[in-house]
C-alpha cells in the first residue's frame, strides 16, 4: 500500500481510538450516577452501602483511566508521534479482549500500525 492509503487508515484507527474512548468516560459518568443513585436506596444496609460507593468510583476510575490513556494515544496518533502508536498498540491489544466491539477495533488497529509502511510515517 501506499504513503496516502495508509495516512487514511492511520486516522481512522485515530477516530475509532478517540471515539470509543470518549464513549468510555461517558459511560465511566454514568456508572458514578447509577451507583451513587442505587447507595440512596440503602441507607440502612451497611455491607451494600461500603460495596455500592466502592464499585461507584472504583469501576468508573479503572474505566476513566483506560478512556484517557485511549484518548491521548488517538490524538497523538494524529500528528504522527511513535510514543502514540505504542501507546495505541497496547490499548489495541487490551481492547481484544472487549468482544466484540474491541475485538474488532483492536485487530484493525494492530494490522495498522504494524505495516511497515505506517511505521516509516512516524519516523520522521
Amino acid at each position: 500500500m501506499d504513503e496516502s492509503t495508509m495516512k487514511k487508515h492511520v486516522t481512522l484507527v485515530s477516530a475509532l481510538q478517540i471515539g470509543f474512548s470518549t464513549i468510555g468516560l461517558v459511560g465511566a459518568l454514568i456508572i458514578y450516577f447509577v451507583f451513587t443513585f442505587a447507595g440512596s436506596f440503602v441507607q440502612e444496609e451497611e455491607i451494600a452501602i461500603t460495596v455500592l460507593k466502592f464499585m461507584g468510583v472504583a469501576l468508573p476510575l479503572i474505566i476513566g483511566c483506560a478512556a484517557v490513556i485511549g484518548l491521548i494515544g488517538g490524538i497523538g496518533l494524529l500528528s504522527y508521534q511513535e510514543w502514540a502508536r505504542i501507546l495505541v498498540l497496547i490499548v489495541a491489544a487490551l481492547g481484544c479482549l472487549n468482544i466484540p466491539f474491541g475485538t474488532l477495533k483492536g485487530v484493525y488497529s494492530i494490522w495498522v500500525l504494524m505495516q511497515d509502511e505506517t511505521i516509516k510515517l512516524f519516523k520522521h
